[in-house]
């Protein structure tokens, strides 16, 4: 593979990191006793030329775990108006997360990464119910970094002057239905959207790769 070619990999963008987008709705903040109620996550490509665009989705509403709490302003929030019934096609957090990290440990070793990364918009929040999530379902092969995440808040600040979804969706010429927000399935499509967006204009702006400017630099100077 010429040295271009490595370049244009997902292993070498993110240094062997496999970013994955991912939304959750909840019964709360606390993670650790609020309810997970639905999950999204968006796998990511490189095409041959370095531009990064969306791969694999999976999406599951889930079961409150066993004395969850759940306040009835984030149902009211989320438009879960029961989290209980059987029309929502709810699994457990077991059964999801293991769907969800069979598919991305498959994605990963496919593009030759070593761990996957969380990207999500405010990242933290979302984070910690994934791991507080995986801890109660006793999955031992979370392949997350523990603590590392990539936050779209953040970059879509640097990027586009804009930290809420709606508002860097908007700068970034996305389309962007605020009667569907609020839905881990839309929510994480359009973060998945945003964040190929972002990484894609650092490319065209000339940010990356990275040696080609400094070649540059250093043959100015000489």
């Amino acid at each position: 593979m010429s040295q271009d070619n490595e370049l244009n990999t997902l292993k070498s963008r993110f240094r062997g990191y496999f970013p994955v987008v991912v939304d959750v709705e909840t019964a709360g903040f606390n993670a650790k006793t609020d309810a997970l109620l639905e999950i999204c996550a968006v796998t990511l490509q490189m095409d041959k030329d370095g531009w990064l665009k969306p791969a694999t989705t999976l999406h599951f509403h889930i079961e409150p775990f066993e004395d969850a709490v759940i306040h009835q302003e984030a149902l009211d929030f989320n438009g879960i108006r029961d989290p209980f019934s059987p029309l929502r096609g709810a699994v457990s957090e077991n059964a999801a997360l293991k769907e969800i990290y069979k598919q991305i440990r498959k994605e990963l070793k496919n593009a030759g990464c070593s761990r996957a990364i969380m990207v999500a918009h405010n990242a933290t929040f979302d984070h910690s119910f994934v791991m507080e999530a995986s801890e109660r379902a006793n999955l031992k092969r979370n392949p997350f970094h523990p603590f590392v995440t990539f936050d779209t808040a953040a970059l879509s600040g640097l990027a586009f002057g804009q930290t809420v979804l709606a508002k860097a969706c908007t700068a970034a010429g996305i389309p962007f239905d605020n009667k569907e927000a609020h839905s881990a399935l839309y929510d994480t499509e359009r973060t998945a959207e945003l964040f190929c967006e972002i990484v894609n204009k650092w490319k065209k702006l000339g940010g990356w790769p990275v040696f080609e400017n400094q070649t540059a630099d250093l043959e100015e100077e000489a």
